[in-house]
């Protein structure tokens, strides 16, 4: 028998024991006689078995895994997340699964049906917008789902976020404070929830309501897109600026010093969040703080809860943010 296919079911066969005395031996329990567990350590021993989280969850039908979902491994933002998802996962003794939904060649249905067949206890979700693709896979299994740093327009999942209508709401009024008089926002996906449903309506609103002309540039990713955007921004004349991701602030930041314009005399800019992005450019990005860890940490707590049945005070949770003066306000 080769090593990679001895499980738990064959040590248990021939120690001629039950499963649960195979795990509890694994685990270190005391309550298993002497004799039997000499028995099961020798054939483990003859077998070469080797014990994973999976097969030693077998018994209880857990697997003490989760799994973890973010759309791209190099953003500092779901980076800060998973720190606190990670911290919280080990002091509740969870190992984590980490799955990406950046693979192209991959649909991420596949990646989190690949993900659930691992037999995760629980999942959460870190994507910038939880697809119909997503939805419906997590709505054929039983595992609990948390969103963290993402909406569900649904309302189908528990979450943890901030209040990005009320924080984009101020960082727009700052930004009329300090004597902005055309204001756009920049964002990604205009039909994620988080958008559609929180900044853009922020955003419209907030321009009906003073008199303004709306300015909204979606599909805005990356530095090289935010950079490539400062041009049209130029054209419209647009003054104050919310972009909801770091890097493409950070493009529009540099392409109006390269054109020999000042920010933030020319161009005053907000960030919707604090990554190590936005306190190494200069000048420094004004933003609205997330407490990026605390959601991670925040999240993986309400799905333990989730994982072991306790009652929920909250099914979407939402924490306070700051808004940061720094170099890109006036």
């Amino acid at each position: 028998m080769q090593k990679q296919d001895v499980t738990i079911y064959d040590v248990a066969r021939e120690a001629k024991v039950s499963m649960a005395t195979v795990s509890r031996v694994v685990n270190g329990n005391n309550n298993v006689r002497k004799e039997t567990r000499e028995r099961v350590l020798k054939v483990i021993k003859e077998l070469n078995y080797q014990p994973n989280a999976v097969a030693q969850g077998l018994a209880s039908k857990r697997t003490t895994t989760v799994g973890l979902i973010v759309p791209d491994l190099t953003n500092l933002y779901f980076a800060e997340l998973s720190k606190g998802i990670d911290d919280i996962a080990t002091l509740y003794k969870y190992n984590i699964i980490l799955s990406s939904v950046e693979n192209k060649l991959l649909k991420e249905n596949e990646v989190i049906q690949n993900l659930l067949n691992k037999q995760v206890d629980g999942v959460i979700y870190m994507a910038d917008r939880l697809s119909d693709d997503a939805a419906e896979a997590f709505d054929r299994t039983k595992t609990p789902v948390v969103l963290a740093g993402t909406i569900d327009g649904r309302d189908r999942f528990a979450s943890v976020n901030i209040d990005y209508q009320k924080s984009d709401t101020e960082a727009l009024q700052l930004l009329l404070e300090k004597g902005a008089k055309k204001l756009a926002l920049v964002l990604g996906d205009k039909d994620a929830a988080i958008n559609k449903e929180n900044r853009i309506l922020a955003y419209k609103n907030f321009v009906k309501q003073h008199g303004l002309t709306e300015h909204i540039f979606d599909s805005v990713y990356t530095y090289e897109d935010g950079y490539e955007l400062y041009q049209k921004i130029a054209s419209y004349g647009i003054d104050g600026v919310l972009v909801t991701k770091n890097l493409p602030t950070a493009g529009l930041l540099n392409a109006c010093l390269d054109d020999g314009k000042k920010v933030p005399d020319d161009l005053q800019l907000i960030t919707s969040s604090e990554t190590d992005i936005s306190q190494v450019v200069r000048p420094g990005l004004t933003n609205i703080k997330q407490p990026l860890y605390d959601i991670g940490a925040v999240a993986m707590r309400l799905l333990t809860k989730l994982m072991s049945d306790e009652p929920l005070d909250e099914k979407h949770i939402v924490l306070p943010y700051e808004l940061i003066e720094k170099g890109s306000t006036k």
